[in-house]
């Protein structure tokens, strides 16, 4: 085996964005947006995802120990709370200190606020790829044991590093999403007619509803984007993050530095009314996906919601051939609407003998639980019984 030098660094200052991006691209996905220098580096410089704000960074750093040419990179906090991860944790922390332990800090493996499927075990393409991401998994559990956390969560992994994590002793979780799948299609209407009949009316009722009031609708990428457009648009993401979290993670620079770092990776759908914007979503892409982001609005029109984060999204993705669209957690209301039930993959690392193993017995009912679920929810898709249901 390769001889490495493994650090971990507690700033995205302490590494290049070239150096950090090299090991960010990979050959089934593409570049991730959410994984780059420019949008975790956002967070940082903001002061969203900071030691302040329970983030505090960690990010294991693997070179080559005879030129340190970096081979490999790993995100990682040490975190003092459960918030912003979305795959939940809380009753774990409760009953563990419930039973006299200390849960907080805790080490997470994620894309802060985003719960997003990315690579988390990110290599070098010229590195021996599975070599150098199980340097990486014991270099992350030896932080664990080095800082006497409780425990360890990579949530949000590729399935193949899900598979190799349990490999390493991580226990397996499992959740899931509703994702729309691209089948080649070439316009929407060719999608609309794999639907039912009852669904595909339901859908065009429902788009020309959306706009009635005289709405007319904006997409915006790249340089096309202006600070104005930045500032309607956060006044629409602190409407709905105060509604339904009472506290917004994320801050107006935080917005700025996106759109300068990675302003072609961004996509703003903008409603306006009578001259003035009153609603909008973010959309971060992929080399092949669409990944909705924080709707938002400040006059209530019905369907409206549905129109901007689903359907627009499912025509960008077929007008310009990315293979999916992930429109963020939970909603079986997606269901209706042709986005599928879609499995998502956490690994967990558990110091404590006797809390691993309950902790292990509930997993392994959650995941048939899931599975179960799974299985019901793709029965009430709304794609034509004839039709065999998209792949992903």
């Amino acid at each position: 085996m390769t001889d490495y030098h493994i650090s971990l660094i507690t700033s995205l200052d302490e590494i290049s964005a070239e150096e950090w991006d090299s090991c960010c691209f990979t050959q089934e996905t593409g570049h991730n947006p959410f994984i780059s220098h420019a949008f975790m580096f956002a967070l940082e410089d903001s002061g969203c995802a900071v030691a302040d704000t329970g983030w505090q960074a960690q990010h294991i750093i693997a070179r080559t120990g005879d030129k340190g040419n970096i081979v490999g990179v790993m995100p990682l906090y040490l975190k003092s709370h459960s918030y912003g991860e979305y795959v939940f944790d809380h009753a774990w922390a409760n009953a563990f200190q419930s039973a006299g332990g200390h849960y907080y800090p805790k080490l997470q493996t994620a894309v802060p606020f985003s719960p997003v499927t990315t690579p988390k075990l990110l290599v070098h393409p010229t590195a021996l790829k599975a070599e150098v991401q199980t340097i990486l998994i014991q270099a992350a559990e030896a932080a664990a044991r080095k800082l006497s956390v409780s425990s360890l969560h990579v949530t949000f992994a590729e399935r193949h590093e899900w598979d190799l994590m349990a490999e390493q002793g991580f226990l397996k979780r499992q959740d899931q999403q509703f994702h729309w799948l691209n089948e080649c299609y070439g316009e929407f209407e060719d999608f609309l007619q794999k639907l039912s009949s009852r669904k595909r009316k339901n859908i065009r009722k429902e788009r020309r509803l959306a706009v009635q009031n005289d709405i007319e609708i904006e997409l915006l990428n790249g340089h096309q984007i202006t600070e104005d457009h930045w500032d309607d648009y956060f006044s629409f993401y602190l409407d709905t993050a105060n509604r339904k979290w009472g506290q917004p993670y994320l801050n107006r620079r935080f917005f700025s530095l996106l759109g300068k770092g990675l302003p072609n990776r961004t996509l703003l759908v903008m409603c306006k009314r009578g001259g003035r914007y009153i609603a909008g979503a973010l959309n971060l892409l992929s080399d092949d996906t669409l990944y909705g982001r924080y709707w938002g609005a400040i006059e209530d029109h019905r369907y409206l919601h549905f129109e901007v984060c689903y359907y627009q999204a499912i025509e960008y993705a077929i007008a310009h051939g990315l293979k999916k669209v992930e429109a963020g957690a939970q909603g079986e209301h997606k269901l209706s609407r042709g986005y599928l039930p879609t499995s998502t993959y956490s690994a967990h690392w558990i110091r404590d003998p006797g809390f691993r193993q309950a902790v292990e017995n509930y997993l392994v009912q959650e995941r048939q639980a899931v599975l179960h679920e799974q299985e019901i929810l793709r029965d009430f898709a709304p794609f034509k019984k004839t039709s065999p249901l998209p792949k992903s």
